[in-house]
């Protein structure tokens, strides 16, 4: 027995954060000096390296669990089912709900709970809970929503990955510009055939590489030292992900049983261009094999890094017909992959 995919949704905000709206910035470097780089060469750098052009930002009256609810009701509705019987709802996601100009996290109660009571689900029977697992929480949600479905604990889940990365930001920080919000979300439940999730991959390193994403002061010195914000040891983190990623994937597709070759597609985690195609091509070299064209359907672009909401909205996109030249068919063999925070990896192959 597998689960399946059986419904999907995202949440697209409606602010478009393009390229040139950061020329104005005041980057500064970690110990506060300027950079002495113009505002226009750090933005080209930055979209040669991460394929960056624009970004997307909530609205300001929006938190991440309404994000999140509006992806779930999408979800809901294109699976066609009763909200009732949604057995757990899990929602991945890192920060919780920070309002526009606030300076703390609320996470009480849950995004989870806040996103059942917008649902209006009665059932008491419906266990909603959030998962804290960096950018891979979504897919680490989907492998614990397969572990209750085997178990006989659920029969059916919701799955969300939700972030509002905006509001935990740095703006002295040129790494502020690789972030954005978002909302993904599935419907899942147990499949008696060939499709659905074939095999998973999780671990997490820590030993060395617990604080390669962390929260720390800004690079403004003369800002509160007591506000945190979201910072990243970005050259260890794309040594790690190509150390550790391409080997996690082939552990993952060799438990499928799955050929490298009938791979359609593979939806990894938006965090930058040049590093996701690295992984890619690691990837391939481990079986011998140059990734084939148009297998990894890419939203950063124009969606820029919504951690946990990245793979999901991605998916539903694809699944949507929303991303332009990649479309994916029934039997279609999908690996799903991401890295992030904690330092973790998880992956998943599915076949469609």
């Amino acid at each position: 027995m597998n689960i399946r995919i059986i419904g999907s949704g995202s949440y697209v905000p409606g602010v478009t954060m393009k390229n040139a709206d950061f020329s104005n910035h005041a980057f500064l470097n970690e110990d506060g000096t300027p950079l002495g780089v113009a505002g226009e060469t750090v933005i080209r750098k930055f979209k040669d390296i991460t394929g960056i052009e624009e970004r997307r930002y909530v609205e300001d009256d929006l938190l991440t669990s309404d994000i999140a609810y509006f992806a779930a009701e999408k979800a809901i509705e294109d699976a066609g089912i009763d909200r009732e019987t949604i057995d757990y709802i899990i929602l991945a996601h890192n920060f919780g709900n920070v309002k526009a100009g606030a300076i703390q996290s609320d996470i009480l109660p849950s995004l989870a709970t806040r996103v059942k009571n917008s649902l209006r689900i009665q059932n008491p029977g419906c266990v909603a809970y959030d998962i804290l697992f960096g950018c891979p929480g979504w897919i680490e949600g989907m492998l614990q929503a397969n572990a209750f479905i085997k178990s006989g604990m659920a029969k059916r889940c919701l799955v969300i990955g939700a972030e509002t990365l905006s509001r935990v930001v740095d703006v002295h920080d040129r790494d502020s510009m690789i972030y954005s919000d978002g909302a993904g979300a599935t419907i899942v439940e147990a499949n008696g055939d060939d499709h659905g999730l074939l095999s998973h991959e999780s671990a997490s390193y820590t030993y060395d590489e617990a604080y390669y994403l962390f929260f720390g002061n800004s690079n403004n010195k003369e800002l509160d030292p007591d506000v945190r914000y979201i910072k990243m040891h970005g050259r260890k983190i794309y040594e790690f992900a190509l150390s550790k990623v391409p080997a996690a994937m082939k552990s993952c597709l060799d438990k499928s049983g799955i050929d490298i070759k009938d791979v359609k597609k593979i939806l990894i985690h938006q965090a930058n261009e040049k590093m996701d195609e690295a992984i890619i091509h690691r990837f391939y070299k481990l079986y011998d094999q140059e990734p084939p064209g148009l297998t990894m359907p890419m939203s950063i672009h124009k969606l820029g890094n919504s951690s946990v909401a990245t793979v999901p909205t991605l998916y539903d996109l694809l699944v949507k017909g929303k991303v332009p030249n990649h479309e994916i068919s029934p039997g279609d063999v999908l690996i799903f992959a991401s890295v992030g925070a904690g330092m973790n990896i998880n992956a998943f192959v599915y076949r469609y």
